[in-house]
């Protein structure tokens, strides 16, 4: 599946995240294991909601860890309940 076919596919959860957490997600988030931010933010939206759930799904946070604050804000964005309108 292509960049653009993954972010059709979740714009809604998109949506949910600040301007500056929208950018590069076709780079790697995680440079030790090379995991895409995409791949991170795909992961949340398929149900992982802790850094020990993406870890198991992408091995993102398993290097030197310098990932992981990003992961969590990540995970922060996306698993907060809506704002009311």
């Amino acid at each position: 599946m292509t960049l653009e076919e993954q972010i059709a596919q979740i714009s809604d959860p998109l949506d949910k995240l600040p301007p500056i957490l929208k950018k590069n997600l076709d780079r790697n988030l995680c440079t030790c294991n090379e995991v895409l931010k995409m791949d991170i933010i795909n992961a949340i939206v398929n149900g992982a909601t802790t850094v020990g759930e993406i870890k198991k799904q992408t091995y993102a946070t398993m290097g030197s860890g310098c990932c992981t604050q990003q992961v969590e804000r990540l995970i922060e964005c996306l698993c907060s309940p809506e704002k009311a309108k």
